[in-house]
Formats: structure tokens, sequence, C-alpha cells
């Protein structure tokens, strides 16, 4: 049987914490009163934090097809790039929390500025395929440690009463850089080159480096975490969890019957199977197995992946969309920067809103709107423009943002009530929702657009027979036009034939998305309606589903002072 866990042990320098200072749990910074110059500062290095953090990943989504003609990539090496960052994103939180809990808070702060500088500065030297998978996987560590790191220095900057919200606003503002990154790299690549895209991310991250060297986290208490089992378990669940990922995201560009694809679905399966089974029976596991699959997380991790599946309609959808009518990135910056207005919008209104005796309103909210949201875009047509997608698309970004702070606090009291070593499956639970959540629904998505796509062109294509008279006046109508720029007849008329095809897979490709918008909308109504009636069932009862998780935190806060 495993020792149990050590005491907290005291921070270098054998400070002693005031009560109300003391750290949350070991691995936090502690919570000294600060002067109001300091908070200040505190504040605004932990809002840039959350933007480098979320830049990360957004500028690589923006760009990642300008990446791809830089590198000379396949769509499938491109897979590659998306799937090397989303491996280490999705698993290392557990792995930087617990090495936060063993090594202290000023050792995560440099693992993680050293992870963000390798991966921006390798990028600099344009050193091929291989090194970007290299810089992406970094990126993905990079990341998730930026994230907690921006909402500790938050958290510094706030009142004690308002610090829960500087954890939520951090999270939120990682969102907001996704769609900021599409409206601003536009700018970046004016030129064409796509080494302004690096030098700006290295110049980000030198900047980042340089402010938490001048203001420093308070130190924290550490205890022993590690043990040699993890060794083992946590391998095993980053190796399934990679290869999930891999399948998810080269599953619709390979498609699926691929045959290599079942094996590595197999193998994720047995290893992340065997990783659970282990932690399942450990005296002292890394996560708890048996809270893991209690009916409310796994309510809460399914509520959670379900939003973020619905709102990958945005990336894949409505993005798909725009493209596919013509328009690239350079005349879509209003369009990015409404959705970055909207999605700011949705993280400071779930902070203000939020209410702990009523967690599950945002999500219901969140639920009708992207409903609401993805019918309005069911009626697309080749001549839709962003101005048509302004509202639609600005009321799925807010949703997508509104729901997360309260599902964060949810997970939070769920986890503090039953003690630190709790934590670290709540993060483990919320990181891999969302991340294969986003992938799983642009994956379902992108293979319903196929079929739907392939079956609106049966369709169309019979109205496309040369005995018909319509077709034929149009081609003729076509190839009249062409006769200033090609002289053989015979020419014109296959030259306009072909443009007729190509409209035709437009056209359904356009109707394919119509699809997309409306199995969405039909999905978040779906959900909207069940969750009203369990919501309105427990309001008439005066039942708070948290009541139990709220009582006990209280208690945890009276007896700390």
């Amino acid at each position: 049987m495993a020792e149990p866990a050590a005491p907290p042990a005291p921070p270098a320098g054998g400070y002693v914490f005031k009560p109300h200072e003391r750290p949350l749990m070991p691995g936090s910074p502690a919570s000294p009163d600060h002067p109001l110059r300091r908070q200040i500062f505190y504040l605004l290095i932990g809002l840039y934090l959350a933007i480098v953090g979320g830049f990360q990943n957004g500028l690589l989504i923006a760009n990642l097809t300008a990446m791809q003609g830089h590198l000379d990539l396949t769509p499938v090496d491109a897979g590659w790039v998306t799937v090397a960052y989303n491996m280490t994103n999705a698993c290392m939180s557990i792995l930087l929390y617990k090495s936060r809990q063993q090594f202290g808070i000023q050792r995560f702060v440099r693992a993680v500025m050293i992870a963000l500088l390798i991966a921006n500065f390798v990028q600099l030297f344009d050193a091929g395929y291989r090194m970007e998978l290299v810089a992406r996987g970094v990126s993905g560590i990079a990341a998730s440690g930026l994230s907690t790191l921006a909402a500790f220095y938050m958290m510094q900057g706030l009142p004690q009463k308002l610090r829960i919200a500087g954890f939520l606003l951090a999270i939120g503002l990682t969102q907001v850089a996704v769609p900021l990154a599409r409206a601003m790299s536009p700018l970046l690549l004016a030129d064409g080159d796509i080494a302004n895209l690096f030098v700006f991310q290295f110049a980000l991250s030198l900047v980042a480096v340089g402010l938490v060297n001048i203001l420093h986290l308070p130190p924290g208490e550490t205890m022993r975490s590690f043990e040699k089992l993890d060794l083992v378990t946590f391998p095993m669940l980053a190796v399934g969890v990679g290869l999930l990922c891999a399948f998810l995201v080269q599953g619709r560009i390979q498609w699926w019957s691929t045959p290599w694809l079942g094996g590595a679905l197999a193998a994720a399966v047995v290893l992340i199977g065997f990783a659970f089974l282990i932690e399942h029976y450990r005296a002292n596991p890394m996560l708890q197995t048996r809270w893991m699959g209690s009916r409310d997380l796994v309510k809460f991790a399914l509520t959670g992946a379900l939003v973020r599946v619905l709102t990958s309609e945005q990336n894949f959808g409505a993005t798909g969309l725009l493209s596919t009518v013509g328009l690239v990135n350079d005349q879509l910056v209003t369009y990015y920067v409404v959705l970055t207005a909207a999605t700011l919008l949705g993280a400071l209104l779930a902070i203000a809103r939020l209410d702990p005796t009523d967690l599950r309103r945002p999500t219901l909210v969140s639920l009708g709107v992207i409903a609401v949201g993805a019918w309005l875009d069911t009626h697309s047509g080749l001549r839709t423009g962003p101005v048509n997608l302004y509202f639609s698309q600005a009321a799925i970004a807010f949703a997508a943002v509104y729901f997360m702070g309260p599902m964060l606090m949810e997970g939070l009291l769920r986890a503090l009530t039953k003690g630190p070593s709790y934590l670290v499956s709540f993060v483990g639970v919320f990181s891999l929702s969302q991340t294969l959540g986003g992938l799983a629904g642009v994956a379902a998505l992108s293979a319903f657009h196929t079929l739907r796509t392939k079956a609106h062109l049966m369709t169309l294509g019979q109205t496309l027979a040369t005995t018909n008279p319509d077709l034929a006046r149009g081609i003729e109508t076509i190839a009249a036009g062409l006769t200033g720029s090609i002289s053989d007849p015979a020419l014109r008329s296959a030259t306009a034939a072909s443009q007729v095809v190509r409209e035709a897979a437009r056209e359904a490709t356009i109707l394919a998305f119509n699809d997309v918008f409306f199995v969405i909308g039909s999905l978040a109504g779906i959900a909207f309606l069940i969750m009203l009636a369990r919501w309105v069932y427990d309001r008439r009862r005066g039942h708070n589903p948290l009541a139990a998780e709220l009582e006990a935190l209280q208690k945890m806060r009276a007896a700390n002072l």
C-alpha cells in the first residue's frame, strides 16, 4: 500500500502565512494583501498572459492554410500539426498541476516560460515540417500552463471576494484570443511573408518572460505529489489521448475507412482503459476514477463536451461556408472583430451574472442561443456574405464562452469540497472534455457534410442532363461571354460546361452546410428542452444541485478565517 501524501511544506525562506493569506491548496500561490499599484500590475500581466496563451492555438488555426503552403504540406501533414498541439494541450494540465504541487509555483513558472520560448524560438529558423511538429507539441504544453498562470496573476490583482472572477476571466480571455488571432492575421501576412507570424509570436513570448520575471507570484506551499506509479499511468493516458486526437483529426482528412485509424482507435481505448484501471485500484491515485465515474461528474463532462461539439459549428460550418463562396481572411477582418467582441461580452457577462445558487442557467441560455443562431444560418446561399452572419455567429461566439465560467465554477465546487487530490481529476475531465469535444465536433460535422454534399450533387446531377433546355441555354450564354478570350467554339462550350459543373458543386457544398446548421440547431434545441425541463423541476422544488458543495465551501472558508 502506498504511503499517504505528505503534509504541505512551507515555502522557501520559511515565511509563515497569515490565515487569510494561505494558498487555497498546495501548488497555488499565497494571497497576501497587495498595495493597489501592485494589484493593477498583477491584473494587467494576467490579461496579457491570457491573450498570449490563447494565441498559441488561435494563430495556428487562423494561419494553418498559409503554413501548409509555406512548408509545402499535404492536408494530411497539416492535420498532424493540429494533432501535435492538441495531444499535448489535452493532457499536460494534469502533469503541470502535480508539478506545481511537488516543485512549487516558481519552478512551474520557469518551466512554462521555457516551453513558451522554445516553441516560438525554433519556428524563427524555418527548420521544416518535423521541427514544426515539435514546436506545436511544445506550444500545446505552454498554452496549458499559460492559462493557469494567467488565472493566478489575475487572482492576485483582485480583492479576495472577487478572485474567483479573476480565474474565470482568464479562461474566458483565452477563448477571446482565437477570433482575435483571425482578425489580426491578415495584417501580419500583408506582404505574404509567414515569417512575420513567427517573429510576432516570439516577441509576445519575450515580453511574457520579462513580465513574469519583473513581478513574481507570491510563494506557495508544496507537498509530495508524484509517485512511481504515475510514471506508468500518465504515459499510457497521454499516448492514448494522442492516438484519439489523431483518429479524430486524420479521420476527417483521410476518411474513416482508412485501416490504420481503426488500429489507432483500438489502441487508444486500450491504453486509456488500462490507465484508468490502474488508477481505480491505487491506494493514492492520480485520478479519482470513482468520483470521475459518478453521475454528477459524468453529466458535467458530457454537458461540457456537448456544448463544445455544438459550438464547433462556428469553426467548421460558418468558416467553411464563407470559404466556399470565395472569401479569404483579408475580407473577413470585420467579421472576426465582431466575433471577438461577442466572445469578450460572453466572458464578461458570465462573470457579472455568476450566481452560485443557479449555475445551470447559463448553460441553458447558451444552448438556446446556439439553437437560434444555427437555425438562422440554414438559408445560406451563394450570395451569403459576412454581413449576413454577423448576428447569428456573434450569438454562437457569445454562447461558446458564456457557459464556460459557470461550468468551471460547478466543477471547482465539486472538486474543492472533496479535497485537493480531486482537483487534478477535475482538471483532467475539463481539459479532455473541451479538447476532445471540439475535435469530435469538427470530425462529426465534417463527415456529415461530406455525405450530404454527395447527396446534393446526385440530386443536382439529374438536372445537368444535356437534354435539359434551360441548361443548354445557360451554357450557350456563358460560352458567348467567352468569345473575346477563346476563339475555338468547341473549347468555349467545354469551358462553359465545366463552369456550370463547378457552380453545381459549390451549390451542393453550400446546401450541405445548411444541413449542418439545421442539425446543430436541432441538437441544441433538444438539449435546451431537456435541460429546461430539469431546471424548472429543480426551481419549483427549491432544490439547488450544488447546495451541499456550497455549504461545505462556506465551512472551509470559516475554518481558514
